[in-house]
């Protein structure tokens, strides 16, 4: 993948300096990932051609299949891509470009004031249907880039245009709502989204700490000041809290529930169980 434009969290201090403002290129794997932590440099339109692909930020997640889009603001993400069957691959074609593209955009093509923002949206991310424009304005895409010339910065450009002028035509409250998330906000807030969005996720505090944009040992002291506990220790009570309830209400079993509470295997959460409430979920349900 260019490295320049979206690169794994190890990759992030050798990125070259200068970046274009806007790039289109292929991406294709036979490789499954799961919470690859990138640090996306620019926006990112994401075209998923084959396979499925999911992002988490700090405070929202969102999962796709082909016959979606993802536009992602610049930021610090966790990505997983997975192949659709056996014999698949994992295919998508990306478009990245900087604020200031996006800010002469809307400079020359002010929206309707009739269009209204809506409220309560800060999700760093958009997710558009394909219809039959888009679906062919990714084939164009597809076409121009199996040649062996590289696609010069104007085409790059009348592209994106292109692009951005049918979604501000067909879907202006969606256009209405892109932005560079800030994360120079208050670090409290974004930890309490990070977790509030991620409680039952399978996700590391390493992973957490990642997408609040602070290092293990910051994010760790500032949740303890917020919470008055460690990250694992609140995540535990608060994933066994609800384990008890589901058990408790419903007649699901264990093995039922493990996997919605951020386990991937049932043994990891019996244990989990025990430590908290003393007993086993099976006890704890006979016991109730």
């Amino acid at each position: 993948m260019k490295k320049s434009v979206l690169a794994t969290s190890r990759q992030a201090a050798d990125l070259q300096k200068e970046i274009d403002p806007i790039s289109i290129f292929s991406y294709h794997s036979d490789m499954v990932t799961i919470n690859s932590r990138v640090e996306l440099r620019q926006n990112l339109f994401s075209f998923l051609l084959e396979g499925n692909k999911s992002v988490s930020y700090a405070e929202a997640q969102i999962k796709i299949d082909p016959n979606q889009f993802l536009l992602l603001s610049s930021g610090n993400c966790l990505m997983s891509e997975k192949i659709a069957a056996a014999g698949g691959r994992y295919r998508s074609i990306l478009i990245s470009f900087d604020n200031e593209i996006l800010a002469d955009f809307f400079i020359r093509h002010p929206l309707s004031h009739h269009t209204k923002r809506k409220k309560n949206n800060d999700n760093p991310f958009l997710v558009f249907e394909k219809d039959a424009f888009l679906a062919n304005f990714i084939d164009s895409l597809g076409f121009m880039l199996i040649t062996d010339r590289p696609l010069s910065a104007e085409m790059r450009k009348v592209k994106l245009e292109e692009l951005l002028l049918y979604i501000s035509e067909h879907y202006p409250e969606k256009i209405q709502q892109l932005r560079n998330f800030n994360y120079e906000v208050d670090g409290d807030l974004v930890i309490r989204q990070a977790i509030t969005a991620n409680i039952y996720n399978v996700m590391t505090v390493e992973e957490l700490a990642f997408l609040c944009h602070m290092s293990l040992s910051t994010f760790k002291r500032r949740f303890s000041k917020i919470y008055m506990t460690s990250p694992n220790k609140w995540l535990l009570e608060k994933r066994m809290q609800r384990a008890a309830r589901l058990l408790k209400e419903g007649d699901r079993k264990a093995s039922e529930i493990y996997l919605e509470l951020g386990y991937e295997n049932l043994s990891s959460f019996i244990q989990s169980f025990k430590q908290i409430h003393g007993i086993t979920p099976k006890q704890y349900q006979l016991s109730n």
